[in-house]
């Protein structure tokens, strides 16, 4: 028996010879690039103290949020839900309009306040937000290839989802900020994490949209799964301890926060940022009508349009870039310079309206809309009561949703004369200048003597 044991063992030990070695360095080969990358993400997202802090954690998270998110849109893009074509009524865009308001009309009057009186269940309202995602993606898949009417209300239920999940974690991250970072650098980098991963998910999704509509649901159900799980590995930190004190604002004899009371560097914030978001909506809307009829420089209009989209979207990428590797602590003074960018960026395209400034204007609006929002976050995690700032940032967002739909009705009521159009969007930022700009430079030089909001 030992002799035939002695033989199984040198066969063995021969089959573990040069053919077992080869296949454990190609499985080392083929496992480097992924773990190497791994380590890689790691490293970039808890760089700076974010790994002691818990930001790390809440950036990878939001990465997974936009991967998911741009999944189910990749899935809804061939649908009527996201088909709105410049060669329709007006009407139908105005319709569209009055869609995306939608998941507002419960996000500031209803979640918002919500939330706030679940201070110690924040990790808890990030997973539901994700896991009401995942099931309804499971939802839609069984109709989107069909064009279902159970779609839309899947679909607005998912709008609502991201919304509830945005405003609470905007409302954490001053719990994970690491010791000396700038409230706006670390709203950058949780928001350009987000960037990436919707850049990287999205031609995955495209891919999954050629094997059936339904893939791209069911990768995005897959990640909001791991959203769900991974929410609740957050620290404990990003809920409140139960001994903490709760803090209540008061506004004119009501024991409900108004955006009035938290002091002039919100508000007039606010304000320029809502003079940004009339002035992005305003511009995809108007372009997109004037480049149909009229496209730049004998291009067509799909070139046309594209050309500006790029310009955008790079100009809001770069702003969030910035954002993550800015220094200053002194968000209101950024708001004011983004401000004055863009009203000069209108005023040339409006005085030398060509394809280059049109291309300009849309990159410059898309980094001050990026800078300028990141900054109002940060104004408002510094100067809102925590009990009382998740419904604020629902507010808050609510109030820039309005502003966009408006611009947007701006832009589709117009008519199609270039030079008008850009001067409309010059007077729109001006607008925002003149009621914010002097507001926002008399709060930064007198900052330390603000009071940051009534509390009880």
């Amino acid at each position: 028996m030992g002799h035939y044991d002695g033989v199984a063992a040198a066969r063995s030990s021969e089959g573990d010879g040069p053919a077992r070695r080869a296949g454990r360095a190609v499985g080392r080969a083929l496992h480097l690039p992924f773990t190497g990358t791994a380590r890689g993400i790691r490293r970039a997202t808890h760089a700076h103290g974010a790994g002691e802090s818990g930001l790390g954690k809440l950036i990878e998270l939001h990465a997974v949020n936009g991967a998911g998110d741009v999944m189910i849109t990749v899935a809804l893009a061939s649908t009527v839900f996201f088909s709105v074509p410049t060669d329709e009524a007006r009407g139908r865009v105005a319709l569209y309009l009055a869609v995306t308001m939608a998941p507002f009309i419960l996000l500031a009057p209803v979640i918002g306040p919500l939330l706030d009186r679940v201070p110690h269940g924040r990790r808890a309202a990030m997973a539901g937000a994700m896991l009401a995602r995942a099931l309804l993606a499971i939802m839609m898949a069984g109709a989107v290839a069909t064009g279902g009417l159970e779609l839309y209300p899947a679909a607005l239920g998912v709008l609502v989802s991201s919304k509830a999940y945005g405003v609470v974690r905007s409302a954490v991250v001053p719990r994970l900020l690491p010791p000396k970072f700038a409230l706006v650098k670390a709203n950058s980098r949780v928001t350009l994490a987000g960037l990436l991963a919707t850049g990287a998910a999205a031609p995955i999704g495209v891919g999954l949209q050629q094997i059936g509509p339904q893939w791209p649901l069911y990768g995005a159900c897959a990640l909001f799964v791991l959203g769900t799980y991974w929410a609740f590995t957050m620290p404990p930190k990003v809920d409140s301890a139960k001994g903490e004190t709760p803090v209540r604002m008061l506004a004119h004899g009501e024991k409900r926060p108004t955006l009035r009371t938290v002091g002039p560097s919100v508000l007039h914030g606010l304000q320029a940022n809502a003079a940004h978001r009339a002035l992005s909506g305003f511009l995809i809307f108007f372009l997109a009508f004037l480049l149909r009829e009229h496209p730049l420089s004998g291009q067509s209009a799909a070139v046309s349009l594209g050309m500006v989209g790029v310009a955008a979207g790079v100009g809001n990428a770069l702003g969030t870039a910035i954002g993550a590797w800015l220094k200053a602590r002194a968000p209101e003074a950024i708001i004011v310079t983004m401000l004055a960018l863009v009203l000069a960026a209108a005023v040339m395209a409006a005085v030398f309206f060509s394809t280059g400034m049109v291309a300009v204007l849309g990159a410059t609006a898309g980094l001050s809309q990026a800078l300028s929002k990141l900054s109002l976050d940060a104004v408002i995690q510094r100067d809102v009561p925590e009990q009382v700032r998740t419904s604020t940032f629902a507010r808050s967002e609510t109030l820039l949703q309005m502003a966009w739909v408006v611009g947007g009705a701006i832009g589709i009521v117009l008519p199609l004369n270039g030079v008008v159009g850009m001067s409309v969007a010059a007077g729109i930022v001006a607008a925002g200048g003149v009621t914010a700009g002097r507001g926002l430079l008399g709060a930064a030089r007198h900052r330390g003597a603000t009071p940051k909001a009534r509390v009880a």
